[in-house]
């Protein structure tokens, strides 16, 4: 199995050329490093924790592992280079699972110039994956952060919301819709697409703060007002709610919006100014949902339209609730 794994990736790093020296088959990778910042993430997926074999299939799966990862570089406004997978695989696993897993990886990386160089396999219980990736940004003053935002911004995000979090219960529920409504659902939450592009056209037209939406919309933005000690104000009339939620989980469609998670667009702030010069050139629509102001709590506020205080049930995911299968 390690030497199929080894042959597939190593055919896509001699189609490399460029920064890597060695790839896959030594002690360690090894590459020339060069005037700009370097980045690295590390995020894990574990099967009854993160994701269910009886609803992913193994590509599925090797997708949203690297997909994660490479969110977290689009946060930042980097671009991802080069990916390390740690794999614990039961026993009975086999050869053919894995080799689709690294199907899965190898064609979203194939798609923004990223190169699995290496990694470990472990026996475990289940399945688990660990996925590094390392890239870079320009420089220091080019890298989009939590603690950058300012009183005055206008708080956006790069697209629609909640059809992840939709299809985690349209999965663990077998709830049953239309059938181009279950494949949009399934897309969302098993096959995440990275605003890499977002982030670096964010960088370029100035923008500072920045975060993914990986915990829920809510809660990232509570992030990001801890960090830049402010708060936020969200009319919940503007948050864009993904059309085949809001046609499938009528009422409850804001609530998944708002706090379901992984959805992986960008949420940013920036100033009226920018938020403007960044919608003109973005290849995608972005929603202004509200503004950063002064709040000694440094918490989120929900309004409606008419300013009249909304509540919400939950505010995200919480990585240590365990809920087998949640994800």
């Amino acid at each position: 199995m390690i030497d199929r794994l080894a042959e597939m990736v190593g055919h896509d790093q001699s189609k490399q050329k460029g920064s890597l020296i060695i790839g896959i088959g030594d002690d360690t990778a090894a590459w020339q490093g060069d005037s700009s910042v370097q980045l690295a993430t590390v995020d894990s997926l574990v099967e009854g924790v993160h994701f269910t074999l009886d609803t992913a299939t193994y590509e599925e799966v090797g997708w949203k592992a690297l997909a994660v990862n490479l969110s977290d570089i689009a946060a930042m406004g980097g671009q991802p280079e080069y990916a390390l997978v740690a794999l614990g695989l039961p026993g009975d696993t086999d050869v053919e699972d894995v080799t689709s897993l690294y199907q899965g990886m190898m064609a979203l990386a194939g798609q923004f110039q990223t190169h699995i160089i290496g990694g470990n396999i472990v026996s475990a219980p289940q399945l688990v994956i660990s996925v590094t990736v390392f890239g870079s940004a320009i420089n220091r003053d080019s890298l989009l952060t939590r603690s950058a935002a300012r009183p005055g911004d206008h708080v956006a995000v790069t697209g629609p919301l909640g059809a992840a979090a939709a299809g985690v219960e349209m999965l663990s529920k077998g709830l049953e819709f239309e059938p181009e409504v279950m494949a949009a659902l399934r897309k969302a939450l098993l096959r995440p697409f990275p605003r890499i592009d977002e982030g670096r056209l964010l960088v370029e037209y100035g923008v500072k703060a920045a975060i993914d939406i990986s915990d829920g919309l809510v809660a990232d933005l509570d992030h990001i007002c801890e960090a830049s000690r402010v708060g936020a104000r969200i009319e919940t009339d503007r948050v864009p709610v993904a059309p085949p939620v809001q046609t499938s989980f009528g009422e409850r469609a804001l609530g998944l919006a708002l706090a379901g998670g992984e959805d992986y667009e960008l949420l940013f702030t920036a100033s009226a100014d920018c938020v403007e010069k960044v919608s003109k050139v973005a290849s995608r629509p972005i929603y202004v949902i509200g503004k950063v102001v002064t709040d000694g709590k440094h918490q989120v506020t929900l309004v409606d339209s008419q300013g009249n205080p909304v509540s919400l049930s939950g505010k995200g995911w919480d990585h240590f609730r365990m809920e087998r299968g949640r994800r």
